[in-house]
């Protein structure tokens, strides 16, 4: 159950994936219109598209639950309506300001261009922004699987279509994902290097599903002023201490953690520790349909042990760290 406080408290999300969010019954009605649906009923789809307790432990389990959205996602009507649909679904939480992450690459199968897969998103991130005069931008992914020369593609392209360079909702920041063991992030400075001279933020997964050595590579060699899920941090006293000296945002995903082991159920979540010590979080959902939880939920868990306040200025300073320009103010532009 939801307090009313929660549900109304001004919310900030700065690390939500596209492909993870979409509406289960929008993925669904768009696989029924195509006749692309796998299952009879809506039920047996929402088992496919959401993690299941005995799926927990696993980042590749979860990741796994990526696979059917992506049929309807190579078509840029589609892209655009379903992150409409996700920033309503924001919206609806509370959530003012939105960073919405995506890669455009996996969506490419069926003939768009990296320009056309993200203006799809872009296209969809401003109908919805101008409804609920909400501010919103988008973080391109490069997939650590992929590789480093796909990366510095994806990071000229990321850069081509620059917050800077619209007059709405643009590209905000760059992002790596997907697997990290074998897949250091030593690897893609190259790809960050451009992104940077693009005038991108930076931020990447490190420390989810491997140890701390990550997230000082992700630091030190590709210059992030952020971190995806960081969980790791927790283990290397020195990285706390360098993590709150430079404010550098920790992007806390409590729920999908759990769902993926890099968090044990029944241990406290990294984000105390991280508040303890200083270090800057944002509360986040990740995957909103994956992990079936919102924004809401998210900050819901940690009312009774942080209260309202605390919950209130986690999303207050988040908004500090946001790759939006101007520090997220409302666009009001058609």
């Amino acid at each position: 159950m939801i307090s009313d406080a929660i549900r109304e408290m001004p919310k900030v999300e700065l690390h939500q994936h596209l492909d993870g969010s979409i509406p289960p019954e929008v993925t669904w009605r768009i696989m029924k219109n195509h006749g692309l649906n796998p299952v009879e009923t809506f039920e047996e789809m929402k088992v496919l598209l959401q993690l299941q307790p005995q799926e927990e432990g696993s980042l590749l389990s979860y990741l796994d639950k990526f696979h059917y959205p992506m049929w309807i996602t190579q078509f840029y009507e589609n892209i655009a309506e379903v992150t409409e649909a996700v920033a309503d679904q924001a919206a609806a939480q509370g959530v003012e300001l939105f960073e919405l992450r995506y890669s455009p690459v996996i969506h490419m199968y069926a003939g768009l261009t990296v320009r056309q897969a993200i203006r799809a998103v872009l296209s969809g991130l401003n109908k919805a922004a101008k409804r609920h005069n909400m501010s919103t931008g988008l973080i391109v992914i490069a997939m650590r699987q992929h590789g480093p020369h796909v990366a510095k593609i994806l990071s000229r392209a990321a850069a081509g279509d620059s917050e800077r360079l619209h007059d709405r909702a643009g590209v905000v920041g760059f992002d790596i994902a997907g697997a990290e063991r074998g897949n250091p992030p030593r690897l893609f400075r190259k790809a960050y290097e451009i992104a940077a001279r693009g005038g991108l933020g930076l931020t990447a997964h490190a420390g989810e599903d491997e140890d701390s050595r990550c997230i000082w590579q992700a630091i030190d060699e590709l210059g992030c002023t952020r971190v995806g899920h960081g969980c790791s941090a927790v283990n290397d006293p020195e990285l706390l201490k360098r993590l709150a000296r430079d404010k550098i945002l920790v992007e806390c995903a409590p729920t999908s953690n759990y769902q993926t082991g890099a968090v044990a159920r029944g241990e406290k979540h990294p984000l105390f520790t991280f508040l303890e010590h200083g270090v800057p979080v944002a509360l986040c959902t990740d995957n909103t349909t994956v992990s079936n939880t919102s924004q809401s939920r998210e900050s819901e868990m940690f009312l009774s042990e942080l209260g309202l306040d605390t919950i209130a200025e986690i999303h207050r300073s988040a908004r500090e760290h946001t790759f939006i320009k101007g520090g997220g103010l409302a666009v009001n532009s058609d």
